[in-house]
C-alpha cells in the first residue's frame, strides 16, 4: 500500500482481459483463467498447454523425434506430420482465422489443415457399455451427483447405451446441472472414470477403454450373441452330449431342441415348456425380467423359467439338460427324475469344454465413449469468410474433419455433426469453459486449390515447419508423439 496525507492508497494488480471465449476472464499476472487453459504471462495471454503434433512415423514404431522447436531442423519430411487442434487456442468472435492454418505436403500434393479448439454447447457423448445386466429401462434419467446429465437409450447387441450431455442438459437446467453435465462430459472425455446412477437400475462406473462396474461387479466380457444366435453357434457341440440345451437371455432364450439349428441337426423333442412369449421355434420372449442375474435377466434360478414337463412330447425320466447363459458366466446341469422334476446334478466333464467355448468367443467388456457435437455455427468462420462452403465441402468429401487427429464419422444431412472415438485422441485433449460448454480440437484438412476456392484465411496459412520452429500466439513450444500415444 502507498500513503498520501495520511491515507492509504490500494495499489491495484493489472489484468489482462482473456477474449478466448465469452466468458471474458481478466487475468492477473501469473495466474490462469477460470478455463485452465489460457494465463498471463509477462503481460501476454498465453495457452497453457503446447500445441500438440501426430507423428505418424511413431505410429509405425520408428524413431522418436525430439519435439522441442529448436531441435527441429530442415531436412525433416512433413508428410509424417498432422497438427492436431490441441493445445492450439481459440478464436472468440470466430471472424478471425483460427490460430493455426498448417500448410503441409504430403506424397507431392499441398494440403492445408486449420486447427481450432472449438466451443461446444451443442455437443454430448454417445457411451456403449458392453454388459448384459440391466442397467435401467430406455428413457431413464442418468444421474450424477444427483443432478440429471442424460438418458438410457436403444439397447444395442450385446451393449446398453447412454446418451450424455448435450445443450439442454448444459442450458436448460439449473446452473448446478449444467456444471455438473459439463464435468462428467470432460472428464468422460479425457478417459476418466465417472459414476454415474440410473434411476430405478443400477450404479454404473463408466471409463473409456476400460471394463464398466456395474453395482460393484467388473464385467469381464460381453455376451457371444442372444440365446438363439448362441444356439444358432453351437448345436452341433452339444449333440449326443446332453438330450436338451436352454441358452437364458433377457431377450431371446434359445432352446436347441425346437430351434431350428437343433432340427437341421435331427434333435428330438423333449417335452420341455418355457415360460414367455414364444416368437419363432427355439426363440422366446421375455421369460423374465430385466436384471443382474443369468444372461441380463433377473433370475437366479434358472429352472424358475421352465414350465412342466409334457411327457408326451418326449419328457422321461433320466433326459438330461443343460442350462447356460450367453457369457458362459452361468451353467448348470439337471435330469428329469421320476416325476418329470428336473434335479441338479455335477456337470459332466464333457459338457465343460462347451460351456468354455462360450465364454471363449465373448470379446472383453469394455466401455466406449464417443464424442459428438455439432461443429456448426461462427467458428467455421475461422476457416473461411464464407462459412456454407465448408459445410458443403465436408459433405461432399472434399474436407476431412477430425478431432484430436481422431477420423469421425459425420453425419449426412444438413450442418456438420459428428462422432469421434476418444480414446483415439491424445489424453487430456478436452477443455471446457464456465459458460458452461466443452472445448473440443477439431481439424479441418483440404488440398490448398480447394482451400482457395472455399475463400479460406490465404494470408495466415504458414508451413507446417515454420509452426514447429517458431511456434505462435498460443504456443511457445509443440509436442509431438505418435498417433494413439499419450502427450505426457
Amino acid at each position: 500500500m502507498n500513503t498520501t496525507s495520511g491515507k492509504e492508497t490500494r495499489v491495484r494488480e493489472e489484468k489482462l482481459r482473456c477474449d478466448a471465449c465469452p466468458v471474458m476472464c481478466y487475468i492477473g499476472e501469473g495466474k490462469i483463467g477460470a478455463c485452465d487453459r489460457y494465463a498471463n504471462q509477462g503481460g501476454e495471454i498465453v495457452r497453457c498447454d503446447p500445441l500438440t503434433v501426430l507423428d505418424r512415423t511413431l505410429e509405425h514404431g520408428g524413431e522418436v523425434r525430439p519435439f522441442l522447436g529448436r531441435d527441429w531442423h530442415d531436412g525433416l519430411s512433413t508428410d509424417d506430420l498432422f497438427v492436431t487442434a490441441v493445445g492450439a487456442g481459440t478464436t472468440y468472435p470466430d471472424y478471425k482465422p483460427a490460430p493455426f492454418l498448417a500448410s503441409r505436403e504430403v506424397d507431392g500434393a499441398d494440403f492445408v489443415t486449420v486447427v481450432t479448439e472449438a466451443i461446444f454447447s451443442y455437443c454430448g457423448v454417445k457411451v456403449k457399455i458392453d454388459t448384459d445386466r440391466h442397467l435401467g429401462h430406455e428413457g431413464a434419467v442418468i444421474r450424477h451427483q444427483g443432478e440429471a446429465v442424460g438418458l438410457m437409450i436403444t439397447s444395442e447387441y450385446g451393449s446398453q447405451m447412454m446418451s450424455l450431455g448435450g445443450v439442454d442438459h448444459l442450458t436448460g437446467g439449473s446452473k448446478l446441472e449444467g456444471r455438473v453435465t459439463c464435468d462428467v462430459l470432460l472428464r468422460l472425455l479425457n478417459r476418466e472414470a465417472v459414476t454415474l446412477t440410473v434411476d430405478g437400475g443400477a450404479e454404473v462406473v463408466v471409463e473409456a477403454g476400460v471394463a464398466p462396474i456395474v453395482d460393484g461387479q467388473q464385467e469381464a466380457r460381453m455376451r457371444v450373441g442372444c440365446g438363439s444366435a448362441t444356439i444358432g453357434m453351437f448345436a452341433s457341440q452339444w449333440q449326443g452330449l446332453v438330450d436338451e440345451v436352454v441358452v437364458v437371455d433377457d431377450h431371446i432364450t434359445g432352446v436347441v431342441s425346437e430351434h431350428q439349428a437343433g432340427k437341421v441337426l435331427g434333435w428330438p423333442d423333449t417335452g420341455i415348456r418355457i415360460k414367455g412369449r414364444r416368437s419363432t421355434p427355439g426363440r422366446y420372449f421375455q421369460v423374465a425380467e430385466p436384471g443382474l442375474g443369468w444372461g441380463g435377466t433377473n433370475i437366479d434360478d434358472p429352472l424358475s423359467i421352465l414350465g412342466p414337463w409334457l411327457e408326451k412330447k418326449g419328457a422321461r425320466e433320466g433326459l438330461s439338460l443343460l442350462m447356460v447363459s450367453t457369457t458362459g458366466e452361468h451353467a448348470a446341469y439337471f435330469e428329469l427324475d421320476a416325476d418329470l422334476e428336473p434335479q441338479a446334478k455335477p456337470m459332466p466333464e464333457a459338457l465343460k469344454p462347451s460351456v468354455a467355448l462360450i465364454a471363449e468367443n465373448c470379446e472383453p467388456a469394455l466401455c466406449t465413449v464417443m464424442f459428438m457435437g455439432g461443429a456448426g455455427g461462427s467458428l467455421r468462420s475461422g476457416v473461411t469468410r464464407n462459412p456454407v462452403k465448408l459445410t458443403d465441402a465436408v459433405q461432399a468429401g472434399r474436407a476431412d474433419v477430425t478431432v484430436g487427429g481422431a477420423k469421425s464419422f459425420v453425419w449426412p444431412g444438413g450442418g456438420i455433426t459428428l462422432m469421434a472415438d476418444v480414446t483415439q485422441t491424445p489424453k487430456g485433449a478436452f477443455g471446457m469453459v464456465p459458460t458452461p460448454a466443452i472445448v473440443a480440437p477439431l481439424e479441418f484438412t483440404v488440398s490448398k486449390e480447394e482451400y482457395e476456392a472455399l475463400g479460406g484465411h490465404v494470408d495466415s496459412v504458414r508451413d507446417v515447419l515454420d509452426i514447429l520452429q517458431s511456434g505462435g500466439a498460443y504456443a511457445r513450444d509443440s509436442h509431438v508423439f505418435g498417433k494413439g500415444e499419450d502427450s505426457e
